[in-house]
């Protein structure tokens, strides 16, 4: 992080503001209520922000934060499209800890919780002040470490509520997105459900540590209808083509194998030779939301119903974090 970005965790953290404006207004020694400026308001002000910008540069703290986006299913850089979503959620980590004394390990499920819910639904990627303004708002009459819990899993709960993952969700995956949250939502539940790559027998957990980054990405995005292919079929607009319900998570040595040929050539042989167990097939169609012999089916048929099986499979690797 930049220390321009860490300002402003500090400012959330001594003031609960997220408006730069209130904050220098703030260490102006004004009082927000009566509009008046007083010297010692002020110097108290700063020493208010000095105390919590020990706190949020404590590398201790950063690096336990880490394991919360650890926790929600988010194990790489590569994984994190909005530094603003990072830099909030860090704010409402620390006041947790500081403030209210929440327990460690509750603190970091909490906040996991909180992390998935604000990148899935683009929390922050929206006049981000004024909705940071509002969170923090919400913590006013919080009290004590259960209040400070509850408020943030009602909130929660009130945003991502059971008709999100059946309605909105399908609906939000209809994108073309290089780098859609909504993707990278997918991969964090398969994270969190333990989930294999489509037809390897590593984890995906395991091909996001950047230690297994080289030439080449250990995992690459696979265009299940491959792009040659459906070019035959006079399927040629990229938004049609990389339809992130056409992209599932492959080692790159696969990705070139397959190449161009079509789905119904390539994946029954692949399918039968990685996973020859029937049980093992069906939890492998599941993790990557493939409809029982969707290889034959039409192209814009195959992408509604796996829509709909990446919003199931997002939904569960969620819920892995209550």
């Amino acid at each position: 992080p930049e220390p321009d970005q860490l300002l402003r965790v500090s400012i959330a953290l001594a003031f609960r503001r997220a408006r730069l404006q209130h904050a220098y207004n703030v260490l102006r020694g004004k009082d927000l209520q009566t509009g008046e400026f007083d010297e010692e308001r002020r110097d108290a002000q700063f020493a208010l922000l000095q105390r919590a910008q020990g706190y949020v540069l404590d590398l201790q703290h950063w690096h336990d934060f880490l394991k919360v986006l650890l926790r929600a299913g988010y194990r790489s850089k590569y994984m994190l499209t909005s530094t603003l979503t990072v830099l909030y959620t860090y704010a409402l980590y620390l006041i947790g800890k500081r403030d209210f004394d929440v327990d460690e390990h509750r603190l970091r499920d909490a906040i996991a919780r909180w992390f998935f819910m604000a990148n899935l639904t683009g929390r922050y990627t929206g006049s981000p002040e004024s909705v940071m303004e509002e969170d923090l708002a919400r913590l006013r009459e919080v009290r004590d470490a259960d209040q400070f819990v509850a408020v943030l899993d009602e909130f929660v709960r009130n945003t991502i509520t059971p008709d999100y993952w059946t309605t909105r969700l399908p609906m939000e995956l209809e994108t073309s997105s290089a780098r859609s949250p909504l993707m990278l939502a997918h991969y964090a539940a398969l994270n969190l459900l333990e989930a294999r790559v489509l037809l390897s027998s590593l984890k995906m957990s395991e091909l996001l540590e950047p230690d297994a980054q080289a030439k080449r990405a250990a995992l690459e995005k696979h265009h299940l209808y491959p792009r040659g292919y459906l070019k035959k079929l006079g399927i040629v607009a990229t938004r049609d083509v990389n339809q992130i319900a056409n992209l599932a998570p492959i080692e790159w040595h696969d990705n070139a194998e397959v190449s161009d040929t079509g789905p119904a050539e390539y994946f029954p042989t692949l399918i039968a030779e990685r996973c020859p167990d029937a049980s093992e097939r069906k939890q492998m169609y599941y993790w990557h939301a493939l409809p029982e012999g969707w290889e034959n089916m039409a192209y814009a048929e195959f992408l509604d119903a796996r829509r709909l099986g990446m919003a199931i499979v997002i939904r569960d690797g969620f819920q892995k974090l209550w």
